[in-house]
């Protein structure tokens, strides 16, 4: 996990992967490290974001956001340290969130770097004080509109926004049941998250379990994973329910439309006669004004422990891609953190 003091080990997008990314799909470069001018700090990164939305950048299909380009760095938000600076609005030692993406060093002129309180866990800003937890915030809020003793059901229950958006939905009044993958994380879903209940996706009888954990039917949906947990949650959507769409990530990796019937008139006709509410949002570009009424309310709650959290830290910049890949296929538990370096 060391760095060099004079280069910068950087992975960068070797080619675009058909399916799920494999190792070689990235390529782990070497370069001196870059001097800042005027006006420019040099940044060290301590703590590296992994993230399900960088399987989509991978791609060259047209998104929300550019895609990465072949031979550039890959995207991730970043904490980093101020090791140099010739800018008058950072110090040498100063913590910043940035978006340095999958390396050692950036330089930086400033743009779109905040400075960070000093706090015992510098990498939650990544997490839930970061990007992970804004987003369970508003489209739970704003979107599922929550009310005491409806029926909100999260997949990924126990991942960096699922958690948050279940214990969310605790704090306001609702009933939770969580979906998750295998016998831990259900458990951790209700022993220590809160949740009412957690339904294991991998189960034979998934839909008659959840069915049956969701007797009065579902007011809200979290929906962040798609596939056969919607399949399974669409029957039981009530009238007038909500569904929030941060994320799809069963389907990241396919190349094609699944095999089956056409269901979309299914889709539509079950939006119509429910007159459902389904919307999706980019949490930057819908939200991004609204970070500060969300760091107001969520700080708070994460020191009086009414919001639990949970990190999994991989350490060395070196296994970037086999994190990430693992991340894809379910292996973490809890929000993916690379640690790259230690605070100097």
């Amino acid at each position: 996990m060391s760095q060099n003091s004079q280069r910068n080990r950087r992975w960068v997008l070797a080619s675009r992967p058909k399916g799920a990314p494999v190792k070689e799909n990235f390529r782990l470069e070497e370069d001196d490290i870059a001097t800042p001018g005027e006006g420019q700090v040099l940044l060290r990164t301590l703590y590296l974001s992994l993230d399900p939305y960088m399987r989509g950048r991978m791609s060259d299909a047209p998104s929300y956001t550019p895609p990465v380009q072949i031979d550039e760095v890959m995207c991730g938000g970043t904490v980093s340290q101020v090791v140099k600076s010739f800018s008058p609005d950072f110090a040498e030692g100063d913590l910043v969130l940035g978006y340095s993406g999958w390396q050692e060093f950036e330089i930086s002129d400033g743009s779109g770097l905040v400075k960070l309180q000093e706090t015992e866990h510098p990498s939650w800003a990544l997490g839930v004080l970061g990007m992970p937890g804004f987003t369970a915030y508003m489209g739970l809020l704003d979107i599922g509109q929550p009310k005491s003793g409806e029926t909100l059901v999260v997949a990924a229950a126990t991942g960096p926004v699922g958690a948050t958006v279940g214990q969310i939905g605790k704090l306001k009044g609702c009933r939770v049941v969580g979906v998750a993958g295998g016998e831990e994380k259900c458990r951790y879903a209700v022993e220590k998250l809160g949740f009412d209940a957690c339904i294991d996706h991998r189960a034979d009888d998934f839909a008659e379990q959840l069915k049956k954990a969701c007797s009065e039917g579902i007011d809200i949906y979290y929906e962040n994973v798609g596939g056969k947990v919607f399949d399974a949650v669409l029957p039981l959507l009530n009238s007038a329910a909500r569904v929030p769409v941060c994320g799809l990530v069963s389907g990241y990796n396919a190349t094609d439309l699944p095999d089956g019937p056409d269901r979309l008139s299914l889709l539509m006709g079950t939006i119509l006669k429910k007159r459902l509410r389904v919307q999706g949002f980019i949490i930057n570009q819908d939200y991004g004004h609204r970070l500060d009424e969300f760091r107001n309310e969520m700080i708070p709650w994460v020191k009086e422990g009414k919001i639990h959290y949970r990190e999994h830290i991989t350490e060395g910049l070196e296994n970037t891609p086999e994190a990430f890949i693992g991340l894809l296929e379910g292996k973490n538990f809890g929000k993916l953190v690379i640690k790259v370096a230690e605070r100097s």
